[in-house]
């Protein structure tokens, strides 16, 4: 989306859709249509969010489209990358993202491991019968590198999640598992567990913004902030924030999105311990470009664009 302020001034934003946070299309487009455009300020983003949060509740992706576009333009108003009006900075050849495997068949999650040779820290989603043989092909294929678990609210209950987490330790090169359980585990069940784990335990689904952070401090050790879900920008520097704050480890994360998305993650990397912007390199039909991962190392240096977002149009 590329919408246009009273004044003119466009700026460029992603609403990813997702099914998980009730996020359609239809939903985004819905919300979309009720945005009087002449209420959206470059010059006033605070007060052009708190105007789309009356519109109504909820809608995060649609805002996070918003909330992108309008950093987007405010920061090219002024000549700057967006990290440096957040007064964030960014580190070249410092800040590494993983390279996700979904839930496949053993043979595939091989010949996965092996085409992303080229990056440093893999990603392995589980939750299927096949578990143990797709992280014994992904050794098989690369034995040393660190690998992050993304368990998507597989195990149900907190005697399986513990046992699988004790199964994972054995491995001895997992950093660290998100969200074991799902986002409905009551708080007792996911203290239970954050106590006995032999791994740290990381926050999706059960983080969304930063009103979350005294739900999930009892429950784990660190927290995945996705702009998806914190409706934009701004929201993930709350969140972010917030987690550091509470002495938890913080992460950026992402959906299937295009380099828009990715970009402005990237943007605040310093605010992160990890990273996983992988989003762009796993779809073939991004019709933008922005922040590189050679070898898996975001940079900024062939950035198209000087200022903003730094994202331009192939």
């Amino acid at each position: 989306m590329e919408p246009t302020d009273a004044e003119g001034r466009r700026g460029v934003g992603e609403a990813a859709s997702t099914q998980r946070y009730h996020q359609p299309v239809e939903v985004i487009e819905q919300f979309l249509g009720k945005v009087d455009p002449q209420r959206l300020s470059f010059g006033d983003v605070p007060a052009s969010m708190s105007y789309l949060d009356a519109l109504a509740p909820g809608n995060c992706a649609a805002k996070c489209g918003l909330n992108l576009a309008l950093l987007d333009g405010a920061a090219r108003s002024v000549r700057q990358p967006v990290y440096d009006v957040l007064r964030l900075g960014f580190r070249e050849e410092h800040h590494v993202t993983s390279f996700s495997l979904g839930i496949d068949t053993p043979e595939m999650i091989r010949r996965k491991t092996l085409e992303a040779a080229d990056y440093p820290v893999l990603k392995l989603k589980i939750g299927s019968a096949t578990d143990p043989e797709n992280l014994a092909a992904l050794r098989d294929a690369a034995a040393e590198k660190p690998v992050r678990v993304d368990a998507n609210e597989a195990w149900t209950d907190k005697e399986t999640a513990l046992r699988n987490l004790e199964w994972l330790a054995r491995d001895g090169r997992i950093q660290f598992v998100e969200q074991p359980m799902p986002a409905t585990t009551p708080p007792a069940d996911l203290a239970w567990l954050k106590q006995r784990s032999p791994l740290t335990l990381c926050a999706d689904e059960s983080y969304h913004a930063a009103a979350d952070i005294a739900a999930v401090s009892a429950g784990f050790h660190m927290v995945n902030v996705k702009l998806v879900k914190t409706g934009g920008i701004t929201g993930a520097v709350e969140a972010l924030q917030a987690a550091r704050e509470a002495g938890l480890k913080t992460m950026i994360g992402c959906m299937i999105e295009t380099s828009v998305g990715i970009t402005a993650a990237a943007h605040l990397a310093e605010l992160a311990d990890h990273l996983d912007l992988d989003g762009n390199l796993l779809i073939t039909n991004d019709p933008y470009r922005g922040v590189s991962a050679a070898q898996g190392v975001l940079s900024f240096a062939t950035a198209p664009e000087p200022f903003g977002l730094r994202v331009k149009e192939r």
